[in-house]
């Protein structure tokens, strides 16, 4: 039987100004790819295998954000994104290390989030963030011209896709890797029949994380129930 503790309060890793708490599921082990796809639609998140969500008294920042991929439709930009980056091959692994991808990872995390605390992961930190699953997990590498340009983890759920990370070569000029990879993804959720493709979190004031809302048809979790993203909360 899974049970839920929160945790005491440590400083937001997205709104630094703040204070967060995560609500956490255990026991770990008994958290598999079933019980995984009800959580998330609960607005749950996994870093390995720790499942979390947030918990936070005062702040409600945080909001779990999946693309509707019956509805969605893409923009004139994400359209040229993807034509831009036809020559990239995916190819689907399970879960495992590679030097080739943690040295990708040091360096994405270098150019992109320097300063952010994952810019000087070791390789065990790598492992237990990325390659440590009890659900249905998989590793896609993502090459061009023998050049490997971008890895992304996902979980197979059963009514989704939930997109765990994506990393890739940031020192490629005027490329648009995170969109192509999240229209791959949609792609994916179609090839398999699936409804839904979930994003983790949306926070409007984090500058990073406001990539997401270019996404439609992008539903919000609101007092638990999925509700479609507006104009209005986004702007």
């Amino acid at each position: 039987m899974l049970k839920f503790h929160t945790t005491n309060p440590y400083s937001c890793s997205y709104l630094p100004d703040r204070l967060a708490c995560s609500e956490i599921a255990t026991p770990e082990h008994l958290i598999d790819t079933m019980a995984y796809g009800n959580l998330v639609q609960a607005g749950f998140r996994r870093s390995g295998h720790y499942v979390y969500r947030p918990c936070c008294e005062h702040c409600q920042a945080c909001q779990s954000v999946r693309i509707n991929v019956k509805t969605f439709t893409s923009k004139r930009t994400q359209r040229r994104a993807w034509k831009r980056h036809q020559n990239l091959v995916a190819i689907q692994h399970p879960l495992h290390y590679q030097a080739e991808h943690y040295a990708l990872y040091q360096r994405y995390q270098s150019k992109r989030h320097l300063g952010g605390g994952m810019d000087n992961d070791c390789r065990e930190q790598y492992h237990n963030f990325l390659l440590q699953s009890y659900v249905n997990s998989r590793l896609i590498e993502f090459h061009e011209a023998g050049q490997l340009r971008m890895i992304s983890i996902i979980d197979i759920l059963p009514d989704g896709i939930s997109s765990v990370y994506t990393f890739y070569d940031a020192d490629i000029a005027h490329a648009s890797f995170g969109t192509y990879n999240i229209l791959w993804q949609i792609k994916q959720c179609r090839e398999l029949g699936l409804d839904y493709l979930y994003l983790g979190y949306w926070i409007k004031e984090n500058q990073k994380m406001r990539y997401k809302a270019d996404f439609r048809s992008l539903e919000v979790l609101i007092n638990g129930r999925w509700q479609l993203l507006d104009d209005n909360n986004i702007s």
